[in-house]
């Protein structure tokens, strides 16, 4: 998914006019679900830009990948390893119809559920009805993606998309060891005290240039009845500088020519356990509501809100995208992680050979950092972000 680290970047411009300085937690899954649910329909300039966003050289590739990483999210969750729910949905004016062949392609590629609404005379039920729907979607941790008035009697189609991920960390850490200590926030505007977890337990750690990656992995259970078994964990990119946030994710945004900067971070993957020094890292707890409209503009995505060319969706006058909603909230504690997301996009017409043990790593998440929750057969990125003070939600 190219789109992760770029759309991370514009986020991070939009705080404190460019300046960085807030956390952030979204789910590049969610919204490159929607999107491509919305690119099953496009054509022209606006299939361009959304396929170059997405990362994707064509319509059916996109499709494929999309259908990949569903197959790779689906089932096993009854078995020991982490709970992951992911739903589309596609919530068309009750006085038009879907075309088919948009709405078998979006069941295709992300089971996209389809209802019809009454946004012409009733466009209040119909957003009560949606966010029913996400907030089920998301064990009621987001229990409203559209706020009153987003839906009128012009909204024709809305694309909803939702994750849930509730996993328990591979190794536990122990409550009684977590300690308060000092975080130091950016531009040296001091440190605030912050709930430290630690552990002197094996870590799989690799060091870099300028930066550490910490690899956490999510329980699981090998012998779970799936042709490829799931395997999640969280990352840690720090920097070794307190400052080096903005330097380290603007290195990320820019590898892979483009192609979102998720090749910097496989080719940085810790691949074995290394004994630990000194290690702690911050329980934290974050959110994120807003649009994501000029985020998509700063990716190149414009055609879709301004000259649209979506004829190929619903019956009737062509549409366009209003606006794109997305929120995310995520939990990391001593037992493993909890984490929601969901996106509206609304429309209306208009090994033999053993190497000497590396030298002990110590691992202090106690400055700025980037986080990663990654799928690791498909690479698919639930959730990224990154904290710049714990304390703050």
């Amino acid at each position: 998914m190219g789109i992760s680290l770029r759309l991370a970047e514009q986020f991070s411009a939009e705080e404190d006019g460019g300046g960085g300085g807030g956390n952030l937690v979204f789910s590049p899954l969610s919204i490159y679900s929607a999107l491509s649910v919305v690119t099953a329909g496009a054509r022209g300039t606006t299939l361009t830009e959304l396929l170059a966003a997405l990362g994707a050289p064509s319509r059916d590739a996109l499709a494929k990948n999309a259908a990949e990483i569903a197959r790779a999210l689906a089932g096993g969750t009854a078995t020991g390893g982490p709970r992951v729910a992911h739903a589309c949905g596609l919530w068309h004016e009750r006085t038009r119809s879907l075309k088919l062949a948009f709405r078998d392609a979006a069941a295709a590629s992300f089971n996209a559920a389809t209802r019809a609404v009454d946004f012409l005379a009733n466009p209040e039920e119909a957003r009560k009805e949606i966010n029913s729907w996400v907030a089920a979607a998301t064990e009621n941790l987001i229990d409203t993606i559209l706020p009153p008035g987003s839906v009128s009697t012009d909204t024709g189609l809305v694309v909803t998309s939702a994750i849930y991920f509730n996993g328990t960390w591979q190794t536990p850490f122990r409550k009684q060891d977590t300690k308060k200590d000092k975080f130091h926030l950016l531009d040296g505007h001091g440190t605030v005290d912050a709930d430290f977890m630690r552990t002197g337990e094996d870590q799989y750690i690799a060091a870099h240039d300028g930066f550490k990656v910490l690899k956490m992995p999510y329980a699981h259970d090998h012998a779970a009845p799936q042709p490829s078994p799931r395997y999640y964990s969280m990352y840690i990119l720090l920097p070794d500088e307190r400052d080096g946030l903005s330097s380290l994710e603007d290195r990320m945004a820019a590898a892979g020519g483009g192609g979102g900067g998720e090749g910097f971070l496989s080719e940085h993957m810790p691949v074995r356990r290394v004994e630990v020094g000194e290690f702690r890292i911050p329980r934290f707890k974050l959110s994120f509501s807003r649009s994501v409209v000029r985020a998509l503009r700063g990716v190149g995505v414009n055609a879709v809100f301004d000259r649209a060319e979506l004829p190929d969706m619903i019956e009737g006058e062509p549409l366009r995208v209003s606006d794109v909603l997305h929120k995310a909230v995520i939990e990391v504690n001593e037992e493993g992680t909890e984490a929601a997301a969901a996106t509206a996009v609304l429309m209306e017409g208009a090994a033999r050979y053993a190497p000497p043990p590396p030298p002990r790593e110590d691992f202090v998440a106690d400055h700025p950092f980037a986080f990663f929750v990654v799928e690791e057969s498909s690479g698919a990125v639930l959730f990224a972000g990154h904290v710049v003070d714990p304390t703050k939600s």
